[in-house]
Order: C-alpha cells, then structure tokens, then sequence
C-alpha cells in the first residue's frame, strides 16, 4: 500500500479549534514532525483541511 508522509510546518495557533483537532488526530505534537500514514480517502479530506499547515510527501509502498 502507498504510504502518506506528513510534516507538520506551520503553527496552528490563530487557526479554527477544529483545524487543531484535525493535527492532532494526524498524529502530529511538535513543529517538524513526520508521520507515516497510509493513504486513505479519509486521511486525504484530513489533509485537505489543515493543507496550508503541513507539507505532503507520496512514500513508497511497503
């Protein structure tokens, strides 16, 4: 399956409390961080939502 890694860039302070949750629940604590997901529609609209605060990258299937 094709893995989804994120990295959290920008601060979420001034944004929406949902947009926060949204960070949260992507598993992202700390500016900088990277996680691995795999790609999922759900995970895309999750993405989409907070798309100016984090950064994409399309990983390799595993």
């Amino acid at each position: 399956m094709a893995l989804i890694r994120v990295t959290y860039r920008k601060s979420g302070i001034g944004y929406n409390q949902d947009q926060k949750d949204t960070i949260r629940k992507l598993g992202l604590r700390r500016l900088n961080q990277t996680v691995a997901h795999e790609d999922s529609p759900a995970l895309r609209g999750m993405i989409d939502k907070v798309r100016h605060l984090v950064a994409v990258r399309e990983g390799e299937s595993s």
